[in-house]
């Protein structure tokens, strides 16, 4: 059967190129290929860059006041039609209709923020700094700028870097999942129907080959990632290697403790929500509770009951979770309910068994719950990436934290306790980029930056915020002297792009 075909999208339309590789494209949730998409060549993604090269030209020296008006363009097209996206999420990833929406609305977020660009490019004066002399400093853009985008947020991920990258004068490469491509095709073509100039933002579909091409492409200034933390790291390195700007966000293995006051209830509900969300395919996703005692048995219990009215099933159906993005995915996860066994951990519930509201051949895994899990076990220590949800016990806070700290990662966790003295010590003792109080899951808003600790973040540069607009621009300072002031003549129309 011949299968509808995924291009790339360069300079304003589909580009076929010129590689035949094509990789399969599936519905998680029927458990077959629906699609395949063109994997790039070098060349492929030679042609790319340099129709973003040509663009960066304009682009980059654009008014910011025609720039916005393309940016809010975006932004009310993306709110009127986000439904559209949510359901080309939900069909290549997985993940129901009400999450899809939310990743959309969180990407939103930055494309809102961005649309702030005349004040977070805003440089520096000092008037008379010597005799005569001013200095004053300048943000300009990279030029070509790069962003490789992971399958579990299709939509957000690739919206926490492209929205500030074009705000700031930017033209961007992304480079999305394989796994999931549609969504950032849909995408380009709303940028289009927003107004921006072909070539300001591409997109090329590939594997490793189209990774390495974008490290080592001498006209890519800049590059993006999040993903698994070996490839971060590689990423990383290599870039660096080749004079690149690196952002590069890796894995997590995010803590969840427990006090004995803490609202159980609450407790439970949040470590249920933070657990399973997106069938656990999250790099903010709980996977480690620890339960201080004397409350775990209380906790895994309360935990256990909740869990067991999550329906899992097809994500256009009315149900809480959705299948896993691949077979293998699936089945590599599902492979640490194995290990945990041996280990002598104790498996509360078995998601292995689950009976899905869909098609019996979707890749389904249902949230599964280990007790006791110990620290020394590879559940405990590598990141999952699916509805496997640990508990670990520990006697005191000190206890717990000596735990959390001594992890590889540090990208998020969350305490959960009504004592504050409690909540402000943790804030201090714990090693870990982004923190919640009584929130399970601490994605800062658009106008914080995102990013870890340790082994989940390499580089010194965090996503959007303040900080995405630092790693887009370069700073510039000038310093000035005028003998004679310039006359302009008369104009007494008031100026306005």
């Amino acid at each position: 059967m011949n299968l509808p075909i995924i291009n790339h999208w360069v300079g304003g339309a589909e580009f076929e190129g010129t590689s035949d590789r094509l990789a399969d494209v599936f519905n998680p949730a029927l458990g077959v290929a629906t699609k395949q998409v063109r994997l790039a060549s070098t060349g492929d993604l030679d042609s790319a860059v340099a129709v973003a090269k040509k663009a960066f030209e304009s682009w980059s020296t654009m008014s910011m006041t025609k720039r916005v008006a393309i940016l809010f363009a975006f932004r009310e097209l993306l709110q009127a039609r986000k439904h559209e996206l949510a359901e080309i999420i939900t069909s290549e990833h997985g993940k129901v209709l009400s999450d899809a929406l939310g990743e959309i609305t969180r990407g939103q977020e930055v494309v809102e923020f961005a649309c702030g660009l005349p004040h977070m490019l805003k440089g520096e004066y000092s008037l008379n700094a010597s005799t005569n002399v001013d200095v004053y400093s300048l943000l300009q853009p990279l030029g070509v700028v790069s962003i490789v985008s992971p399958f579990n947020f299709p939509a957000m991920v690739p919206m926490w870097f492209f929205p500030v990258a074009i705000a700031a004068g930017n033209t961007v490469i992304l480079k999305p999942s394989e796994k999931d491509p549609s969504a950032s095709m849909w995408v380009a073509n709303l940028w289009k129907e927003a107004g921006l100039p072909d070539g300001v933002f591409n997109v090329v579909h590939g594997d490793k080959v189209s990774v390495d091409g974008l490290l080592e492409h001498p006209d890519v200034e800049s590059l993006s990632f999040v993903g698994s933390t070996p490839i971060a790291q590689y990423v990383y390195e290599k870039g660096a290697a080749n004079g690149k700007r690196v952002q590069a966000l890796g894995g997590a293995k995010n803590h969840m403790l427990v006090l004995p006051d803490a609202n159980l209830d609450l407790a439970a509900d949040s470590a249920v929500n933070a657990g399973f969300g997106s069938a656990g395919e999250r790099c903010m996703a709980i996977s480690v509770v620890v339960a201080v005692d004397p409350i775990g048995d209380d906790l895994v219990n309360a935990i256990s009951e909740k869990m067991s009215k999550i329906v899992v099933g097809d994500g256009t159906r009315s149900c809480d979770m959705g299948p896993l993005v691949t077979q293998v995915h699936r089945d590599k996860v599902a492979s640490y309910l194995d290990i945990a066994t041996q280990d002598g951990a104790t498996i509360v519930q078995d998601g292995r068994g689950v009976t899905p509201d869909g098609d019996e051949n979707g890749f389904w895994l249902g949230p599964t719950l280990i007790d006791n899990v110990p620290t020394t076990s590879k559940v405990y220590q590598e990141e999952i990436f699916g509805p496997v949800l640990s508990v670990v016990r520990v006697k005191t806070y000190d206890e717990a934290i000596a735990l959390i700290n001594s992890g590889a990662f540090g990208n998020g966790t969350a305490i959960f306790t009504n004592d504050g003295g409690a909540a402000r010590q943790f804030v201090t003792d714990i090693q870990v980029g982004m923190v919640g109080v009584n929130v399970p899951i601490p994605v800062p808003m658009a106008y914080f930056s995102f990013g870890g600790w340790k082994h989940s973040l390499f580089g010194d540069s965090r996503a959007h915020g303040e900080e995405g607009f630092r790693f887009f621009t370069r700073q510039k300072v000038v310093t000035s002297r005028w003998s004679d002031p310039s006359h302009g003549g008369l104009n007494l129309g008031f100026p306005q792009t």
